[in-house]
């Protein structure tokens, strides 16, 4: 049999990407508000936080501090990595990646337990 695939409607795609603005928004009012001293300048989702010298390592910690507390996720020692933390687009690429894990890991847990209450 095949593998039951997920659809996908319009309203729902378009939730998530109004999911993902927000997310960006809430990510960047944040970087402006405690390193940039509310002045955003020419700050782009793309900009490296470290080539610019906007967030340091403390600050970091602290950003990671808020990541938690707002989106519920735990940032693990490994996942410290520029490629997840970096810049605004890099921070919410890697909160929509733990979300989704954290999603998938609850999904498998339901329905091992379902199968187990079957038996």
């Amino acid at each position: 049999m095949f593998g039951r695939q997920r659809l996908v409607t319009v309203p729902t795609k378009i939730a998530q990407v109004g999911g993902l603005l927000r997310m960006l928004q809430t990510i960047r009012k944040f970087v402006i508000d405690n390193y940039l001293f509310g002045e955003e300048g020419t700050l782009s989702d793309e900009d490296s936080f470290m080539e610019t010298g906007i967030i340091d390592s403390t600050g970091i910690l602290e950003l990671v501090r808020f990541l938690e507390s707002t989106y519920t996720i735990k940032v693990t020692d490994e996942e410290l990595i520029p490629d997840n933390l970096d810049s605004v687009s890099k921070i919410a690429s890697f909160i929509l990646m733990k979300q989704s894990a954290s999603r998938q890991t609850a999904q498998e847990r339901s329905t091992r337990l379902s199968e187990e209450t079957r038996a």
